[in-house]
């Protein structure tokens, strides 16, 4: 019996150490000057140059969601960040600048009559814009973890690696930016939401 609590007592202590790993919130040197930050912490897992009015972003080995792209530029890099368990799952605002919308889209699961739709994540798309450019980060969830919380509303001014969002355990962000600018990152590549550049503007 004194085996047992013991152990039901460790897988306790480890899984508060987990959620105070997980929920924690680092503080981060946001970079001045003329560029784009990473709206997530994790891994740079696609960077797919498009001029398509739309794109299917894939999740997972299942999972996908879809957005507009021309809703930002006539041609875009759509870049993808994993987030692991063991990353910050914290967003922040790649750019100065207001929000002009935030859409919220409620993931489907296994929709047998309609395969067009299944395997849709939850997602949260939130655009913002500056007098020099506007962008789109796209929260993710997966299918267990339904938790997206967005912390910005329409009109809302925010600041370059501002808190504007988190998602709860593995996760995805996903970053629409125009084309002309200088990317700064590329495939596999590890990030810090916030404080790593991924694109100087030209």
């Amino acid at each position: 019996m004194r085996g047992l609590v013991t152990s039901i007592a460790f897988i306790l202590f480890l899984l508060v150490l987990f959620l105070i790993n997980f929920y924690r919130d680092p503080k981060r040197t946001i970079p001045k000057g003329n560029n784009i930050v990473a709206p997530a912490d994790g891994r740079i897992i696609s960077i797919i140059n498009t001029s398509k009015n739309s794109i299917k972003i894939k999740k997972g080995l299942f999972g996908k969601v879809k957005t507009l792209t021309t809703d930002i530029a006539e041609n875009c890099y759509v870049i993808s960040i994993f987030m692991s368990p063991f990353d910050v799952h914290i967003n922040r605002a790649p750019i100065e600048g207001i929000i002009k919308s935030v859409k919220y889209t409620k993931g489907k699961f296994f929709e047998a009559y309609n395969l067009e739709k299944s395997l849709e994540n939850e997602k949260n798309e939130i655009i913002i814009e500056n007098k020099k450019l506007k962008v789109k980060v796209i929260q993710i969830a997966g299918f267990l973890a339904r938790r997206i919380k967005c912390y910005v509303k329409k009109n809302q001014k925010v600041n370059k690696g501002e808190k504007i969002g988190m998602i709860a355990l593995s996760s995805q962000t996903t970053i629409i930016i125009p084309a002309g600018v200088d990317l700064k990152v590329k495939v596999n590549d590890k990030v810090k939401a916030g404080e790593t550049i991924i694109a100087d503007l030209k």
